[in-house]
């Protein structure tokens, strides 16, 4: 683990967007595309912004979510819809981004489609938040496929979610998806938060966080603030 504690959300924001773009060109130094993973919330909102000015070679990126919820893209609570808006402009507008919402189909018919094709892969980073229950993507405490989704040797993309914590259906990328990563980049704010994230990293099965913290895969690195 490797973490950065800031006095302000701006600060720690644009200093993730920083270590993304190192991470982004990278990859892009040593093929011809890259891929990230990106989480929707408002913990993200500043980074993405800043991300998007990033003076990279963005039409060879591939960008994916790590969450959404199962509601059409020009829905006030899709993630697509914030993830156009506030990263895919600027100099990212070029960006290939990969949906996970599609009409006319179940979550779980969905869920089966993104298994091929994969993104590129490994990811070069996945910026990814973390709730006040410790979960983080989609994959909260309750749900019912919580150990699937949990599990880096599923084989899974990506599984559908249903939890109290939502009105909406959800799809989910799994742990055995975002540990295919070069880097996490765990961003979220707040001093309850962070009380969450010291318990996870003590303990091995107290939040859903704890498997993401614990996984020998991808390296770890947060940023904090306030």
């Amino acid at each position: 683990m490797t973490e950065h504690h800031f006095e302000t959300r701006l600060e720690a924001s644009t200093e993730a967007a920083k270590r993304m773009t190192e991470l982004l060109a990278h990859r892009l130094d040593h093929q011809s595309k890259a891929s990230i993973i990106v989480s929707g919330g408002t913990s993200p909102r500043d980074c993405m912004a800043e991300l998007a000015k990033a003076p990279l070679d963005w039409q060879r990126v591939q960008v994916t979510l790590s969450d959404e919820r199962w509601v059409p893209p020009d829905h006030e609570d899709s993630n697509e819809k914030l993830v156009r808006q506030t990263l895919l402009v600027d100099r990212a507008s070029s960006a290939q981004l990969l949906p996970v919402y599609a009409d006319d189909v179940t979550p779980e018919e969905r869920c089966d489609v993104l298994q091929d094709p994969l993104p590129v892969l490994p990811f070069s980073c996945s910026l990814i938040g973390m709730g006040t229950d410790g979960h983080f993507a989609s994959l909260f405490p309750d749900a019912e496929q919580l150990e699937l989704g949990l599990d880096v040797e599923c084989g899974r993309l990506y599984i559908p979610v249903t939890t109290a914590a939502s009105p909406h259906a959800r799809i989910s990328m799994t742990l055995a998806g975002i540990s295919r990563s070069d880097e996490v980049v765990l961003l979220f704010f707040g001093e309850e938060k962070l009380q969450v994230y010291e318990e996870a990293k003590a303990s091995a099965n107290g939040y859903p966080v704890s498997r993401l913290l614990r996984q020998k895969r991808a390296p770890v690195r947060l940023f904090w603030a306030p």
